[in-house]
């Protein structure tokens, strides 16, 4: 990193080196920090559309508000790069979602002034609340909690939940809404255009201020007044837009819009409403990817640009002279386009994430029968099912760490029901740079134990189109299909269709003396571990891919305990209650004795990192499942002689 070219921000260790800036030369901080943002990221890649449309919120928030004794709650936390830069992390900045750098997304655990840990969308709100009034049941009244909530997470529930909230208990809770229309891709929905009519409701804005302004002054309206305020705004905005404004509705006080790009407008208007009492919301309207124009002209692409020249705009692409297998999501796009075509009962659903799991691919071709409904897991779910009551076929895509937040849904509106919605579970596994909060490594435990579901994972992209092939088969219920991030393993993928039978595995390598069984593409590694174990050792090993958890293949899980004494289970998920438990309990249930060694994710979360490294950490690369075998077979060597002596 050159520091030469940062004249203010390489000074800036924390927000009190900030605050020490003259209000007049926040302007170039603010040019600073984003040519900043964008130097590193071009380098190292991370989100970077969303963090540019923040930086003069992000300077202004720090510069008017006391962190880390106030609270600012980021929601979603890939809003907080600038965050991160103005307090104390620039220097470590460079090693930003690597492998034991920091994280991308704002943490406790990492510093103080990351107030609440965020991933997942929409719990600002929420956490701020519940900060904002603890404050109070503390005697901490001069403490401030701010919510900042944009980038689309308005449009999920728990948003929704927690200003309703608001507006019931006793709190100063402030919420920045930083409205800038976009997720990953545009907004849909009718929130997204009611807050299109406030902000093009000029008139109305200018009325109000005028009116606050000159009763305020004639003391008409204070601070224990407030509710007169509301009413106020309540009467204009009926009268000038014949709308009400929904946060006045719910007695939480409105300011905006405002531009969200004006340093000292925000700093003003932040510093006149910060003390006031009750709960309000600041409107503050952004561009995505403001400052870097190929960014701001093509927000979904720059969310997340990976590696790119800064000077001509330029991504950075891997060389495609030699044939590579595709991505398992641009798979998954084109075989539910492909079915699609042939049977007009599918549809599909996701919850604002068209170009990440790639439905856009049949949003082209038939927009009609694509439905993003937001940034709303639960509701992604439930109107899945409703879709299937009538006799529609959802393929209702929802990335693993985000099914979490619809277990319920899953449940009570789908499985208990046996409706047929397809839930297709894009990043399962190890994903990589985004960690913690975006592993999906609980779907296969929290999937088996609901009764009705069936629960399958593809080693690879042929057998990925065999099983969206056979989910929309009739007939077949609740029906979960599991697949990882990143690209595949055949080049020749687009390969004929095939029903394959529900809870039938298949065996992939003969073995006389230890058997394997695998779920899902941990096949893969797991073959040249086998492979370099038979090398190494005078021994022979079975190979199995299971393809279901749910149901187990009960014909081939006989054939397994009855001929082999010996059995290692590999999964990409955590162990307790996935896979490998499954197959404990059947040895158990059958009265096999059975000596079975799980492999899998620990019992903690795991960090970010390459996918690579994650997995050479844990040992469940090819290399690391190898040593695991070679371990085991030791003690199992050790065990039979010890018994031999006795």
């Amino acid at each position: 990193m050159e520091n030469k070219t940062y004249q203010y921000i390489n000074n800036i260790n924390s927000p009190i080196d900030l605050k020490a800036i003259s209000k007049s030369n926040l302007p170039a901080v603010c040019d600073e920090l984003r040519q900043f943002i964008i130097d590193e990221v071009s380098k190292n890649p991370g989100h970077l559309g969303s963090s540019l449309g923040v930086v003069e919120l992000t300077v202004a928030l720090h510069y008017v508000f006391n962190t880390p004794y106030d609270r600012i709650v980021w929601d979603v936390g890939h809003q907080a790069y600038g965050h991160k830069i103005l307090t104390g992390r620039r220097d470590q900045f460079h090693t930003n979602r690597q492998f034991k750098g920091l994280c991308g997304f704002p943490t406790p655990k990492e510093s103080e002034y990351d107030a609440f840990g965020v991933g997942h969308s929409s719990t600002s709100i929420s956490a701020g609340l519940g900060m904002a009034v603890a404050s109070l049941l503390k005697e901490e009244p001069d403490r401030q909690v701010v919510a900042v909530i944009g980038d689309g997470a308005m449009t999920g529930g728990l948003a929704f939940e927690g200003l309703n909230n608001t507006s019931m208990d006793k709190n100063n809770l402030l919420i920045v809404l930083n409205d800038n229309q976009m997720a990953i891709d545009p907004i849909k929905g009718g929130f997204t255009q009611y807050l299109v009519d406030i902000t093009t409701s000029r008139t109305y804005n200018k009325v109000r201020y005028r009116a606050y302004r000159m009763l305020k002054g004639l003391g008409i309206i204070n601070e224990s007044k407030k509710n007169r305020i509301i009413s106020l705004n309540n009467t204009l905005k009926a009268a000038l837009t014949r709308q009400h404004n929904i946060f006045e509705g719910l007695n939480i006080r409105y300011f905006g819009p405002i531009d969200g790009h004006d340093i000292d407008g925000l700093v003003r208007i932040l510093s006149e409403i910060k003390d006031f009492k009750g709960p309000k919301v600041l409107h503050c309207i952004t561009t995505k990817g403001k400052g870097y124009e190929p960014a701001e002209k093509s927000a979904t692409e720059w969310h997340a640009p990976g590696k790119f020249n800064v000077e001509t705009g330029e991504r950075n692409k891997a060389n495609n002279d030699a044939p590579t297998p595709p991505l398992f999501q641009d798979v998954f796009g084109e075989t539910v386009l492909e079915l699609a075509l042939k049977n007009e009962k599918i549809v599909a659903i996701t919850p604002a994430m068209p170009s990440g799991c790639s439905i856009n691919i049949m949003q082209k071709e038939l927009p009609e029968r694509v439905f993003d409904v937001g940034i709303a897991e639960g509701h992604a779910v439930t109107f899945s099912a409703g879709m299937a009551k009538e006799g529609m076929i959802p393929f209702c895509n929802i990335y693993s760490s985000f099914m979490q937040r619809a277990y319920d849904n899953v449940i009570h509106d789908v499985a208990l029901q046996e409706l047929n919605v397809i839930f297709c579970l894009d990043r399962a596994g190890v994903v990589g740079s985004d960690g913690a909060t975006h592993h999906g490594l609980f779907d296969l435990t929290y999937m088996r134990c609901i009764p009705n579901m069936k629960v399958s994972a593809p080693r690879n992209e042929v057998e990925l189109r065999n099983l969206l092939y056979t989910a929309q088969l009739p007939n077949m219920g609740p029906f979960v299909i599991r697949y990882p991030r990143g690209k595949g393993y055949i080049i020749d993928w687009k390969q004929p269709m095939k029903a394959l039978e529900i809870g039938k595995g298949e065996k992939l390598k003969d073995g006389k003396d230890l058997a394997i069984l695998t779920l899902g593409t941990i096949a893969n590694s797991t073959a040249k571990a086998i492979e370099l174990v038979e090398k190494e050792h005078h021994i022979s090993i079975a190979h199995y891919d299971l393809r279901f958890l749910k149901p187990l293949d009960q014909e081939m899980m006989h054939q397994v305990a009855k001929n082999f004494k010996h059995i290692i289970t590999l999964e990409e998920g955590v162990i307790q209650g996935g896979f490998g438990s499954a197959i404990l309990e059947f040895i158990s249930d059958n009265g096999y004795t059975n000596q079975v060694k799980r492999l899998g994710m620990p019992d903690s979360f795991i960090e970010h990192g390459t996918p690579e490294e994650l997995m050479h950490m844990l040992g469940l690369d090819a290399e690391g499942i190898a040593q695991s075998i070679e371990s085991w077979l030791e003690k199992i060597k050790s065990i039979q002689f010890e018994k031999t002596a006795l």
